[in-house]
């Protein structure tokens, strides 16, 4: 049996700028960082559509306005950061933009995307097609990747 897949790829150049810290880390990550991340999403399918397409690139808006809503202009903070509370003040006095997320790094991010665009796939094209996998990267030397349970 065929299987088809298809790419879809937020690139660095749409300035997807985020900000974060791994509080845990023993390195530097442990401080607050930033990059223009790039989120490329592998969709699958059985079969085609009508179009001999995975699926429409044109109607993934709603993927792009998610990302945005998450990773524009955005500090994301571990909801276990001991100093959640002092990103909330920054929050309060208009220096940052705040989305408290469940952890953070690339490998979550990655996580994130994948719970998302695999709903959002699910409700738009049922069981004709999935997200295979969602890859994040910081840069051309750092990403990471979430792939589909089978």
């Amino acid at each position: 049996m065929a299987r088809f897949f298809s790419i879809k790829k937020y690139g660095h150049e749409r300035g997807l700028s985020a900000a974060f810290r791994q509080w845990r880390a023993d390195s530097h990550c442990k401080f607050l960082h930033g990059y223009s991340l790039e989120f490329e999403f592998e969709f699958g399918a059985h079969e085609l559509d009508e179009r001999n397409w995975v699926v429409d690139f044109g109607g993934l808006k709603e993927l792009e306005s998610w990302l945005r809503k998450n990773f524009d202009h955005k500090t994301l903070v571990a909801s276990d950061d001991p100093k959640l509370s002092e990103f909330k003040s920054m929050e309060e006095n208009g220096i940052i933009d705040l989305i408290i997320v469940e952890s953070t790094g690339a490998e979550m991010f990655a996580k994130m995307a994948m719970e998302y665009s695999t709903k959002l796939i699910a409700e738009n094209y049922g069981d004709r097609c999935w997200v295979e996998s969602v890859t994040v990267r910081e840069h051309g030397a750092n990403s990471a990747k979430c792939k589909r349970k089978i």
